[in-house]
């Protein structure tokens, strides 16, 4: 018998010890098969009803908006990746606090908070004028007019999906000249949750009349593309320069380095 219990000791002992290494070390055991699903995309074999955009970086190019801000920031361009992370940690505060800022002003305390932690002095004006005044007028990417025109010529319903308010994405698509581009122009301030939250995602399907795997968004931030096909969504990356998919979301059926390449294989769908 005390052989046995020895026995018995050692098998309980041996197995705490691969519990702890699982949770410790995921990698172990379990996690190649999870690794292997998120790497293999779906096949892109049908049409969505509904193709949805981004706007920032996706459509519309950012480069004076950070040059602005990192004007503000005294030139410090190594800071503008921590500010907008800053932007998007801040709007995701505000979503899980059951709370709602217009996502501009959540950048400009994003900003504030930025330049202090670095010794740098900007006003809440100062920060206003380095953000907003670039994002209303920025331009569209250069193939994202043709590449809207051509969706739409082959039957496509296009509709923008975006963290930024009504008023903003309304001036930015006038501005930019794709504002007649869109069937609908969708904000999270209607419902006052941000994107990567599935509730944002839920209620743009709704609001379309269509279910989630019906909807396939197109974005150039891997959180997005991430929010969205974990909301039982499609999905198509746009890997603009410094964008990255996150490795542990599902692969979007489509990764291009521009809206053209994205396009003309959904065009090719029949």
């Amino acid at each position: 018998m005390s052989q046995q219990n020895e026995q018995r000791r050692n098998f309980v002992k041996k197995s705490a010890l691969l519990g702890l290494a699982g949770i410790a070390a995921p990698h172990i055991g379990f996690s190649a098969n999870d690794t292997k699903k998120n790497i293999e995309p779906t096949l892109l074999t049908e049409r969505p009803k509904v193709i949805f955009f981004d706007v920032n970086e996706t459509l519309l190019d950012l480069n004076a908006m950070r040059e602005s801000v990192g004007n503000a920031l005294g030139k410090r361009n190594d800071l503008l990746s921590l500010w907008f992370t800053t932007m998007l940690q801040y709007s995701l505060v505000d979503t899980v606090a059951r709370q709602y800022h217009d996502f501009g002003i959540v950048g400009v305390a994003a900003l504030q908070m930025v330049a202090s932690n670095n010794g740098i002095t900007i006003s809440k004006d100062e920060a206003t004028e380095a953000i907003l005044t670039p994002l209303r007028s920025l331009p569209a990417h250069p193939e994202v007019r043709s590449s809207l025109e051509n969706l739409k010529k082959a039957g496509y319903t296009l509709v923008s999906f975006t963290n930024s308010s009504n008023i903003g994405v309304k001036t930015q698509f006038e501005n930019s000249g794709l504002i007649d581009l869109f069937e609908e122009r969708l904000s999270v301030e209607d419902i006052g949750k941000f994107k990567p939250h599935a509730d944002a995602y839920d209620w743009a399907a709704r609001k379309m009349g269509i279910k989630p795997q019906e909807c396939l968004l197109v974005a150039a931030h891997g959180w997005d593309i991430a929010g969205a096909l974990w909301a039982n969504w499609r999905a198509a990356f746009i890997s603009r320069p410094g964008a990255q998919l996150y490795p542990l979301a599902p692969s979007p059926e489509l990764n291009e380095s521009n809206l053209k390449l994205i396009s003309d294989k959904l065009i090719a769908l029949k």
